[in-house]
């Protein structure tokens, strides 16, 4: 059994880049006890966990499936036994990929909600029962820009289906865990530059946002950090758009 610790604890999928290493580094240095998972990207996971302990957070890194239910429940269990807690659970694992729907494969479709919207619900199963316990506790769920507006989506049917689903299953989480002083919120960013598009494929996408820029990681993390404040203790089931106007 690990020492139950002081420090708040955040469970993090998708935390070795980008978005998910951003708001990690950012709850390190609010000297928060950080836990990332990740599926391929160990050197990138590696070079995060330094980085949070560099900033003064404790840190656990694990290569964990979160689309096996079995995996992230586990995970989950760890983080739990190593701390003691979680304070926050932060869903940002999301895979995604663009091919017309007629030439999607059943693979292809499955990885969307697999990857998506499924481990959502594994996770906020495992870490509900903890979170009521200590009446507090946090979920942030990352959907996109225009998931709300339920349009025609041919390049990337499956994944848009999946994110609109996250908000779904966001507003229903904070339905059930509001009485137990949890909140659960989803983000959805649009435009972002973390890493993972070619920098010409976002400045191509620039003309199409009234902002007139591509957002930053720090544009999310400042949103996240807000989420998981006490300011924020009343904000519950919202969608909090990242996008510089575009996809409203």
């Amino acid at each position: 059994m690990g020492v139950v610790m002081t420090s708040r604890v955040a469970l993090i999928t998708g935390g070795a880049k980008g978005i998910g290493r951003g708001i990690a580094l950012d709850l390190a240095a609010q000297k928060w006890n950080v836990a990332i998972c990740y599926r391929t990207s160990s050197v990138d996971a590696e070079a995060t966990a330094r980085a949070v302990m560099e900033r003064g957070g404790q840190v656990l890194a694990r290569r964990c499936d979160v689309s096996d239910p079995v995996a992230a429940r586990d995970f989950a269990a760890l983080v739990e036994r190593e701390w003691g807690r979680i304070d926050a659970l932060i869903n940002g694992a999301g895979p995604y990929h663009r091919v017309n729907l007629f030439d999607e494969t059943v693979e292809g479709w499955n990885e969307m909600f697999d990857g998506n919207l499924h481990p959502i619900f594994y996770l906020a199963q495992a870490v509900a029962s903890g979170m009521k316990a200590r009446k507090s506790g946090r979920i942030i769920n990352f959907s996109m820009a225009n998931a709300d507006q339920m349009i025609s989506q041919p390049d990337v049917t499956a994944h848009y289906i999946a994110k609109a689903g996250v908000l779904i299953l966001t507003r229903t989480l904070a339905k059930l865990l509001a009485p137990h002083g949890i909140t659960v919120n989803a983000v959805s960013p649009g435009f972002i530059d973390s890493g993972s598009a070619p920098p010409e494929e976002l400045a191509g996408m620039t003309k199409r946002i009234p902002a007139g820029y591509i957002g930053t990681v720090d544009d999310i993390v400042a949103a996240v950090r807000f989420l998981l404040s006490d300011e924020a203790r009343y904000v519950n089931g919202a969608n909090i758009q990242i996008s510089g106007a575009w996809g409203i």
